[in-house]
């Protein structure tokens, strides 16, 4: 069984994720920002739908995609499909700014993991691929 560390595996995590904020800042972007452009990743949404995968309100949305609009990082375009929806969508510059923050903030990761042995950070590292399924499982069941 694995020695209990002082405070919760939420602890861990909130501390964690201030590594990356910090990572993202470094390429100015929020980590709400982040999580937008990471969905959008996976193709065009939307407002309604991004509110409903980001669980905020549509009107949160609206501010956090303006700011994206513009820094040119995604666009709005109408729906092929339904012309009362409009889609937003990454951008080149977008998708850039995504890869590159995707690096730091795995840079800063693989920093931290340094500090542990191999097989601890190969563990952290299989178990934070399964987390991120399981996270998208219970996200999929969500929005049935």
């Amino acid at each position: 069984m694995p020695t209990k560390v002082d405070g919760s595996p939420a602890r861990v995590l909130a501390r964690l994720c201030r590594f990356v904020e910090g990572a993202l800042a470094d390429g100015d972007l929020s980590l709400s920002q982040y999580r937008l452009l990471a969905f959008l990743s996976q193709g065009d949404w939307a407002a309604s739908a991004l509110a409903d995968r980001l669980n905020v309100s549509r009107p949160s949305i609206t501010g956090l995609v303006d700011g994206l609009v513009k820094r040119g990082l995604v666009e709005r375009r109408p729906s092929p499909d339904d012309r009362r929806r409009v889609d937003h969508v990454l951008t080149a510059t977008g998708k850039k700014a995504l890869r590159e923050a995707d690096e730091r903030a795995d840079a800063r990761l693989r920093t931290i993991l340094g500090e542990v042995p191999d097989d601890v950070a190969d563990d952290v590292l299989d178990s934070l691929t399964r987390l991120h399924g399981a996270l998208d499982a219970r996200l999929q069941e969500k929005l049935r």
